[in-house]
């Protein structure tokens, strides 16, 4: 008689309902492995239009993503030399992620791309680090990601898919489901004041005003570049009380994840 396949060998089993948990398990532990061999500590997200092309309307959009994830993966290797800081990482797909990964990998960085199969639109840019480009089937596990390592967000323009990433992180800030403080941008504040009307939440008080706090506006970047940078200086590093006045750093907490 036929041996019967090993259960980990068995496609029906593992493509089938039982084998749900087990696909769960494998998009959490896949990339879990890939960042504790490359030592990725920290991250800075890039969420954004996978519409908005670097020729579009909006392009301008395009290169100021790309030119502000060069400038974080630029002070991250002067900060951090031999270690991986503060990495960008987006969603790997098009438009505004595929312009931040571009940035940090001509920045000579290593940066994630965090991909989903979906009917359209989406599939990996070409700049996404090879050891760093994951495909997804669950949302949740991939939001997990995008939440777990990161110590700030930068939200260009984008449509349903960014509303999304970016209200499920507000909601955990919000609710202090986040270990650490992460700083959330919302870049080009003209687009985010028309669509999103922040202050009609606090006046009906579906939000609270303190709410607001929890994330700030940027419109160049630099602008957005001097944000991050004081944050995560504040957040991750301390001056070395052996040196005073010298810009050596030492780390607190390296890689402290976001999530219990």
């Amino acid at each position: 008689m036929k041996r019967a396949p090993l259960a980990y060998e068995n496609a029906d089993f593992l493509e089938g309902s039982e084998g749900r948990p087990l696909r769960i398990l494998s998009e959490y532990l896949e990339p879990l492995s890939h960042f504790e061999r490359l030592k990725i500590q920290a991250t800075v997200v890039f969420f954004g239009s996978a519409r908005n092309q670097e020729h579009s309307v909006l392009g301008h959009y395009y290169q100021e993503a790309r030119q502000l994830a060069k400038l974080v993966t630029e002070w991250s290797a002067v900060q951090f030399s031999g270690k991986h800081r503060f990495v960008v990482c987006t969603g790997g797909g098009p438009g505004i992620m595929e312009a931040a990964n571009r940035g940090a990998s001509e920045a000579q960085g290593l940066t994630v791309g965090l991909n989903i199969g979906l009917p359209f639109e989406q599939f990996p840019n070409p700049y996404i680090s090879p050891d760093l480009s994951f495909e997804f089937h669950y949302f949740f596990m991939r939001k997990f990601w995008f939440a777990y390592l990161a110590k700030a967000l930068v939200v260009f323009p984008g449509g349903f898919g960014t509303m999304d990433e970016l209200f499920e992180i507000l909601t955990l800030a919000q609710t202090q489901k986040l270990k650490g403080k992460m700083q959330i941008l919302l870049y080009g504040s003209q687009f985010w004041k028309e669509v999103v009307n922040f202050d009609a939440l606090v006046k009906y008080g579906t939000i609270a005003a303190q709410d607001m706090e929890l994330f700030s506006f940027a419109d160049t970047p630099e602008s957005a570049f001097d944000l991050l940078k004081k944050h995560l200086t504040l957040q991750a590093i301390e001056p070395s009380k052996e040196t005073p006045g010298i810009a050596q750093t030492t780390e607190r907490n390296p890689g402290t994840p976001n999530a219990a």
